[in-house]
């Protein structure tokens, strides 16, 4: 899809963004009026998901068009590798400014690296995973920020480095915050373009914990809906994982929130809102200055999340488990010369294929090595999605996820409980593959033994596993050979 004039490239993605918090997926009683508005100019993608519910994974397939298990980041806080290339990285921009503002957690977290200029870093606490030869003395451009606008550091490390810790940061006034900070620093970028093509990545740490900000009281906790399976207790027929983490909810809360009544989680869910309007505020100032500037006819803009937070849903709590509302995500993307505004993308798509598309967007040519597909010539009316099922991969391990819980009260449970129990360990380290069909058909294949099957279409809620039904003992055998075939193609190291 080559074009004489290049095209500029605006992502935007946050953390954690359920995709049930925005009125333009249905939530008419929360404001996210720019992200709306954006809506209206863009394809809006209804069934969008994440190669992996977890921060590392899914951002490095954001970035490189390649699954964690190819890319090698398989957990939280497992460096991409330097010959791994990213998008900036995929393509001839020579000329175009290049720019990653906000957290990165792929690796040298404060350091340019993969192609982008210009970096604006706003995370302190993943120092400790810095490679060799990195100066761990270095503090974020936020944190400059900080200091300069007068704010001591609240957290000194046994080294003695000073730091703002997340909690600090979120107590804020809105001005002052990570994503105030963001937005200022983005639109200045787009002031100094100048006429250049540019390619700006902006990522967003809110709404992901520790769900308090400057918004908290934007929305009554009494008049905040619950979701639909909070009263549904999860069987033994469902993720072992996934009913321990619950259990310690209800035993420690989160980041001092109790998490024991309803009132407990209708004050969480309000938070969480908050944080999710405080965000489409700052997006906002990043469009309107794309349209002040002239930019927004030639600019592809993108949103969408890192994953979903189950908020709620089957009394769970953020991410790193299989279910729908962790690892679906709002995607909207606005492409210049094409019809955009109003048209709704119903299939099954994965993340997978954000890079090749974008590349073919911007004119550039699409790597035999990339494992996604371009989504243009179906937009465009010219041709079917490459890829009809979508592939979600958990690759075990990943409760490392439990050192990135350390600050919060749930990691004493995890700590305490895979020091004692044994099949819990197993059961939180269990490689899962899944897979859901265009035809609404959910399968989610445990290393384990604990396999699930939902019919999406009548059990949109995944309350009733289908698995051991002996009428769909064909189709799980179809679903699992093409897992398996998925996983040849991909080289996947886990064999089921």
């Amino acid at each position: 899809m080559k074009r004489k004039e290049p095209l500029n490239l605006l992502f935007i993605f946050t953390d954690e963004h359920s995709v049930n918090t925005m009125g333009a997926y249905g939530n008419s009683q929360i404001d996210t009026r720019n992200l709306d508005k954006l809506a209206d100019q863009s394809i809006v993608f209804d069934d969008c998901y994440v190669t992996q519910p977890i921060c590392t994974p899914s951002r490095s397939s954001i970035m490189t068009g390649l699954y964690p298990h190819t890319n090698g980041c398989v957990s939280n806080n497992i460096p991409l590798s330097p010959d791994t290339p990213c998008f900036p990285e995929l393509g001839d921009y020579t000329g175009y400014k290049r720019g990653y503002f906000g957290k990165w957690h792929l690796g040298d977290e404060i350091f340019p690296q993969h192609g982008f200029e210009e970096w604006r870093s706003i995370e302190d606490s993943y120092r400790n995973h810095y490679s060799e030869g990195r100066d761990k003395t270095q503090h974020s451009t936020y944190h400059h920020f900080l200091t300069e606008k007068g704010f001591p550091p609240d957290k000194r490390s046994k080294d003695g480095f000073l730091e703002f810790s997340r909690g600090y940061a979120s107590s804020l006034s809105e001005e002052f915050t990570k994503s105030a900070y963001l937005a200022r620093e983005a639109c200045e970028f787009l002031e100094e373009t100048q006429g250049e093509p540019f390619i700006l990545y902006v990522n967003f740490l809110e709404p992901h914990m520790p769900f308090f900000g400057p918004c908290n009281d934007q929305y009554d906790p009494n008049e905040i809906p619950l979701p639909p399976t909070f009263h549904n207790e999860l069987k033994e027929d469902q993720s072992l994982a996934a009913r321990l983490m619950g259990r310690g909810l209800r035993q420690y809360g989160q980041n001092g929130l109790p998490l024991r009544t309803e009132s407990d989680w209708r004050r969480l869910i309000a938070n969480y809102w908050g944080l999710v309007s405080q965000v489409d505020t700052q997006i906002g100032k990043i469009i309107d200055k794309l349209e002040e500037l002239g930019l927004m006819e030639n600019t592809i803009v993108v949103y969408t999340s890192d994953h979903g937070d189950m908020m709620g849903s089957h009394n769970l709590l953020t991410k790193a488990v299989m279910f729908q509302e962790a690892v679906k995500v709002p995607l909207l993307i606005k492409i210049p010369g094409m019809e955009c505004g109003g048209r709704r993308i119903k299939a099954p798509v994965s993340q997978i294929d954000l890079v090749p598309t974008l590349l073919e967007l911007m004119g550039q040519d699409i790597s035999e090595h990339l494992q996604g597909h371009s989504w243009i010539p179906y937009l465009s009316g010219e041709g079917e999605l490459k890829e009809q099922d979508v592939f979600i991969e958990w690759s075990g391990g990943n409760f490392k996820f439990v050192e990135d819980l350390r600050k919060d009260h749930i990691s004493e449970f995890w700590k305490d409980l895979i020091s004692t129990n044994e099949e819990a360990l197993e059961a939180i380290n269990d490689p899962i593959r899944t897979i859901i069909t265009p035809e609404g058909w959910k399968y989610n294949c445990s290393l384990r033994g604990e396999d699930e099957l939902y019919n999406l279409n009548e059990d949109p809620y995944e309350t009733h596993n289908l698995v051991k039904d002996s009428q769909y003992t064909s189709l799980i055998g179809e679903l699992r050979e093409k897992i398996k075939r998925w996983s040849q193609l991909t080289d996947d190291p886990i064999k089921f």
